[in-house]
């Protein structure tokens, strides 16, 4: 019995000799497992992509933009000028004429008489109102004051809400087709910083716009 217990363990521990000579170098549990990494120095984390797409840039005003500020009446024309004076613009700021037609207008009624017509003159420019024509033709609106005449009725409400807020009475908007003539402002080489201030300006001037310079005929 004795011989036979020596000769099966003799037996596996030759057995477990012949295993680990045979098994791979990977087998089992790695005593040095840093020391198998591959150039563990050259890993580099990624960060994780962004979600969506990119928001598109915002597209800036061309540095040679022309846009051009009306259209006025020579009386308005003069104080869109003058508000324009601080910004030096230079040989930038030009003006051009154009003939429009007018489809709409704000007035008053007719006032009865030259005299009565006068009178209210007087008040408008007490009102600090520069821009009136009195009419004076034959007809139904003889002795009505125009306040201005305009391409579009939103510019004719605007001058007359501007006209209300100043406590001038009975203005009344109306449609009236006629040929004007009108100045244009124009402004070269316009960037955002001067777009932005020429809005400012324009809420000043009730019935004004902004716009793209027309073609040159």
């Amino acid at each position: 019995m004795r011989a036979l217990f020596l000769l099966l363990v003799a037996a596996n521990l030759g057995f477990y000799a012949w295993t680990q000579h045979l098994a791979p170098p990977g087998a089992g549990t790695d005593p040095e497992p840093l020391a198998r990494q591959i150039e563990p120095h050259k890993l580099i984390l990624l960060p994780p992509p962004k979600l969506g797409a990119p928001s598109a840039a915002k597209p800036k005003t061309p540095a040679n933009a022309c846009v051009e500020w009306g259209s006025f009446a020579a009386a308005d024309a003069a104080r869109a000028e003058q508000a324009l004076e601080p910004l030096a613009l230079g040989p930038r700021l030009t003006r051009r004429r154009s003939e429009e037609t007018a489809h709409w207008w704000v007035y008053l009624p007719p006032q009865g008489s030259r005299q009565n017509a006068q009178r209210k003159v007087e008040e408008l420019k007490t009102l600090g109102v520069e821009e009136y024509f009195v009419m004076q033709d034959e007809g139904r609106l003889r002795w009505a004051i125009s306040l201005g005449v305009f391409r579009t009725e939103e510019a004719a409400r605007a001058r007359h809400d501007a006209l209300q807020a100043i406590k001038v009475r009975g203005a009344q908007l109306g449609e009236r087709q006629t040929q004007v003539s009108r100045t244009w402002i124009q402004l070269r080489d316009a960037d955002d910083a001067l777009l932005a201030k020429l809005r400012e300006l324009a809420q000043g001037l009730a019935g004004s716009e902004l716009r793209d310079c027309a073609p040159a005929s």
